[in-house]
Order: structure tokens, then sequence, then C-alpha cells
């Protein structure tokens, strides 16, 4: 029965992997997307989505500034720390260790082509690293979420 379980699962966080990166880059449990936009411009589209959907705003760091601040340069790289107890609680009551990976990240960046990207940790990874089982709900609303709202801050 654990057996067929394990299957189920593995077979549904495949197919919302599929589904919901359709147009991102996936390596190591970082789902990347192309942005048409500029850094800030990717990340204030993004916060905007996040606080209509009720989402709370962490924090907000802009790595370049803290670089400069210290006499060093680097490309455009901000990261913006998000989340809701009502959806990252559930994970954490399915595995604890969750919290390690929450609140949600978002990290948006020029490359050295000048191709600015929007990063985040695929779901799918955080349950396989933190041994979620028994959450299929939870993590398809997650997966789902940062998907749609990714996806229309990178348009």
């Amino acid at each position: 029965m654990n057996t067929l379980k394990n299957i189920l699962l593995l077979s549904f966080l495949c197919t919302t992997l599929l589904i919901a990166q359709a147009s991102a880059e996936t390596s190591d449990g970082i789902i990347r997307i192309k942005s048409n936009h500029d850094v800030s411009t990717t990340i204030d589209k993004l916060k905007t989505i996040l606080e209509t959907k009720g989402m709370t705003i962490f924090k907000r760091i802009d790595h370049s500034a803290g670089a400069k601040n210290a006499g060093l340069e680097l490309r455009p790289t901000e990261l913006l720390i998000f989340g809701n107890p009502k959806v990252g609680t559930p994970l954490m009551l399915c595995s604890q260790t969750a919290a390690l990976d929450l609140p949600q990240k978002a990290l948006a960046y020029k490359d050295a082509s000048g191709q600015v990207w929007l990063l985040y940790n695929d779901p799918a990874y955080m349950a396989s690293r933190h041994h979620i089982k028994d959450c299929e709900k939870a993590l398809k609303k997650v997966s789902n979420a940062l998907a749609h709202f990714t996806k229309a801050a990178t348009q």
C-alpha cells in the first residue's frame, strides 16, 4: 500500500511539475523563468501580485546595493521573501523540517548575457528534501500558486 501511495505521490508531483513549468527551466530543485522585465520591475510585479493574493511580504533584499556598500560590484540581484501561514503551515505539519525552506523566496537577477531570470524553489524538490508525505493537496496548491504568480510577474 505504501508503494502505491509513493507511486501516486511521485506521479502527482511529476505531472504538476510538467504542467506548471511548461515555460520554465528546472535544475537542482530551482525553477527558472525568463523575465521580460528588468530585475526591479520583475520583483515589483511579483510583490504586487503576492500582496493582492493576501501574502505577507517579509523582506525585499537588494543584493546589488549590499555589494555596492561593501565596495563590490554585482549585477542586479534582488530577493523577495514572502508567505502565508495558511499555505506554509500545512506543509510544516506534514514535515516540520520544511520550515527550513519557508517562508518562500523568489530571486530575480540579470545574468552575464543580460537576461533577467526569476527563480524559486521547486515545491516537488522541497517535498523530496523534507520527506513530505500525504500532503498532495497542500503541495499542489503551492506549486500552482507559485507557477501562476511567477508567470504573471515575468510577462
